[in-house]
């Protein structure tokens, strides 16, 4: 039996048991120190052509027509000019994870985008295909907000509270092949920014509260503003807080109906109230367009709210002569002003911001990585372990049934 307002402290004896069983983190995790010899992207074996390289697009597109249909490169929407024109495909994290399982014959998925979207790819394809990243370095810090061995700890926790049966877990598409395996081992499904809506209704249809992984903002959002909760009904479990129950009183998980992970974007959370109101004074009659990855109060301040693709089909779609200020990836960004000439599309803040990791993917590396498949030398594969890849699937094929 708890009491309101008490902080459970598991049996410490039982902690140490279960932690002795959890595994090592696959990844450097940002912050949490660094190893030259083996980090991520420190090194590639083979020769990087440098950037100021005059023949790199021509070395580019030599290597692409030597592959042929035997690789299919697929390119996210925040990725750089310079990479995107080698896509064969565009699209958000969810539209590219469900063009790779369709490619059953290209013999190499080259990834343009970050680990966790490849790590996605590895499971949908078969075991003849490779999944390709070409800088091993392009991690995300959303991603990597929510590490296995602390979700672990948050579900012991539930289950110490005895709650944990009423929980089922939705995480973002934005997670590792570890946190996906961790939702599909309890019953619960992925989500992408255009279907939180339909997972987390699916979700309290067979829970009453939901365990939101990764991203805190995305997932008040959905509660709120799209399935109409209050703030009441959302909490949020800090990971780094001190004790067991993620800075959370026992009476206030069993009063939630969302626990939200304390985890953002680098990109979107930047973006404030202040961005808002100061792009309303510089641009007369601008709409406002944000992806619900953005802070709460800077959604309710805009005038529309939508996933890449939905930003991408608004934008294309409004008349000529139309403002609009884009709370979003800067390339994405720049690129839809591109497209759209007869229309004012500007960034919502002031300030560059750049996905720092999703840059890491940049001509030389696209080159190497290419050069390298076509004489046969397949570098930087993502492979996820069997037993991952199987539970880790099923919480992706939730996600597709769900569309």
């Amino acid at each position: 039996m708890t009491v309101p307002g008490q902080t459970i402290q598991a049996d410490p004896a039982a902690r140490a048991e279960r932690a002795g069983a959890r595994r090592s983190l696959p990844l450097l995790v940002l912050g949490a120190g660094a190893d030259p010899a083996s980090e991520r992207g420190v090194d590639c074996p083979g020769e990087l052509p440098p950037a100021s390289d005059p023949g790199l697009v021509a070395r580019a597109h030599a290597a692409r027509s030597a592959l042929g249909d035997r690789a299919f490169v697929l390119g996210h929407h925040y990725q750089r000019d310079e990479v995107i024109q080698f896509a064969d495909v565009t699209g958000d994290s969810f539209k590219l994870a469900r063009e790779a399982a369709a490619r059953p014959g290209a013999e190499y998925i080259v990834f343009c985008g970050v680990h966790f979207m490849a790590e996605s790819a590895d499971i949908l394809t078969s075991d003849a295909q490779q999944v390709v990243l070409p800088d091993l370095a392009a991690g995300c810090s959303m991603a990597d907000m929510a590490t296995y061995n602390q979700v672990e700890q948050c579900w012991e926790a539930l289950e110490d509270l005895g709650i944990a049966d009423e929980v089922i877990p939705v995480t973002y598409m934005n997670s590792s092949a570890d946190i996906k395996a961790f939702t599909g081992r309890h019953g619960g499904t992925v989500c992408t920014s255009s279907n939180a809506r339909k997972a987390v209704s699916w979700a309290l249809g067979r829970g009453s509260k939901v365990l939101f992984l990764p991203d805190q903002h995305l997932g008040r959002n959905t509660a709120v503003l799209e399935l109409g909760m209050s703030l009441d009904d959302c909490v949020v479990w800090d990971p780094h807080a001190p004790g067991d129950t993620g800075g959370l009183t026992a009476e206030q998980l069993n009063d939630a109906t969302m626990i939200l992970w304390r985890g953002h974007c680098s990109v979107h959370g930047r973006f404030s109230l202040d961005c808002v109101t100061d792009v309303r004074a510089r641009i007369p009659g601008v709409t406002v367009i944000v992806h619900p990855e953005c802070q709460h109060e800077v959604v309710l301040a805009a005038d529309c709210i939508g996933s890449t693709e939905k930003i991408i089909s608004t934008i294309e779609q409004a008349p000529p002569g139309s403002a609009w200020a884009v709370g979003t990836e800067l390339n994405l960004v720049q690129r839809l002003a591109a497209s759209n000439p007869d229309k004012t599309v500007a960034f919502l803040d002031k300030t560059v911001c750049y996905c720092s990791t999703m840059n890491r993917i940049d001509l030389p590396h696209l080159v190497w990585a290419l050069e390298s498949l076509a004489d046969g030398r397949p570098v930087n594969q993502i492979t996820v372990d069997d037993d991952t890849a199987a539970q880790a699937r099923a919480a992706l094929d939730q996600m597709l049934a769900l569309g």
